[in-house]
């Protein structure tokens, strides 16, 4: 449980992190911004785990896990997961905005569940799922009040297409790695192998075809690219505290726990917005209030998506109930 949790929390401060970078010279302003950084932060992922794996002298483990039929199934989430699923992710941003992209991309636990269901035997109970649905529908409330009229330039159907691919990419992903993490796989190996893969496949790949390699380039020297690697330590031990939980409790709770990275990054902008409202919006001259009407009902989302999720991931809540200690007799 405390895994999925860990993995949530720390996603939603990675997502913060991550604002902060491309608020900065050179991602601020450049149509390149989005598909460099996540550029970047995968590459950077690779190379953190590159260095943890080395000091653990577990690249030999890595190496040999890569060439079992696990581990060429953790490839293929990995390409589900990142280059597909966060380009999916990228391009519906583009196309639809950040809010509308936000509400559909949050379905991936529920395809995930779903997946589980029919191919690993996971199951939920009804009232599980209740609180899925629950922690989605709060989810989808903080994006819808997100959106703006603000018209976007691309297509509509590209954009939804683009967020369903995330989606599948996403929970087909989780389901992918429960099942090769119950063979020749452990999660601290997946993950290597799925940063690996997905860092080779956007620099060789995603970014020469998309014309981004070059201000990736350019701008791995940057401030902006230092927070962004500051952003990415935090997704690595998100990672490693998801893949976790996926390979403890399985894939649905797994999924169910680590959504709720949309009520801590609430939180954590919420936080940053007030101490240092100039590293997110450039333009703001004062902290801004926590509040008001709008931020009051997020953190209540925020409440409501933390408790749901915990309940979603456990199957008997009798478990959750605070006991009092009592001496032994005797």
């Amino acid at each position: 449980m405390r895994y999925g949790i860990l993995s949530g929390a720390l996603w939603g401060l990675d997502t913060v992190v991550l604002a902060v970078a491309t608020a900065l010279v050179p991602f601020l302003g450049a149509d390149e911004a989005s598909l460099a950084s996540a550029v970047l932060h995968d590459v950077s992922c690779a190379l953190i785990l590159l260095v943890y794996m080395g000091v653990r002298g577990r690249l030999g483990d890595t190496w040999r896990a890569a060439r079992t039929r696990s581990g060429l199934a953790v490839v293929l989430g990995a390409l589900l997961g990142g280059p597909i699923g966060m380009s999916g992710y990228l391009v519906a941003i583009n196309n639809i905005g950040p809010g509308y992209t936000a509400i559909i991309s949050t379905f991936y636990p529920a395809v995930g569940t779903f997946l589980a269901f029919v191919f690993l035997k996971e199951r939920m109970h009804l009232h599980q799922v209740v609180a899925l649905v629950i922690a989605l529908a709060a989810i989808v409330y903080i994006g819808y009040s997100s959106t703006t009229d603000d018209a976007t330039s691309g297509s509509s159907l590209v954009g939804v297409l683009g967020a369903l691919a995330c989606v599948l990419g996403w929970g087909s992903e989780a389901v992918i790695l429960a099942w090769g993490m119950k063979n020749d796989v452990d999660n601290e190996t997946a993950l290597q192998i799925r940063e690996t893969t997905s860092g080779l496949v956007y620099l060789l790949v995603v970014a020469p075809l998309a014309g981004v390699l070059d201000f990736t380039f350019h701008a791995s020297t940057s401030l902006g690219t230092g927070v962004l690697a500051l952003a990415a330590v935090a997704g690595t031990a998100s990672y490693l505290f998801y893949y976790k939980a996926i390979d403890t409790i399985g894939a649905s709770r797994g999924m169910a726990l680590n959504i709720s990275y949309s009520a801590w990054t609430v939180v954590f902008t919420l936080v940053l917005t007030a101490l240092a409202p100039t590293l997110l919006d450039p333009t703001a001259t004062e902290p801004a209030s926590l509040l008001t009407s709008d931020t009051l009902r997020q953190v209540g989302c925020c409440v409501v998506i933390l408790v749901s999720t915990v309940l979603a991931a456990t199957p008997d809540w009798r478990e959750l109930r605070f006991r009092r200690q009592t001496a032994p007799v005797g």
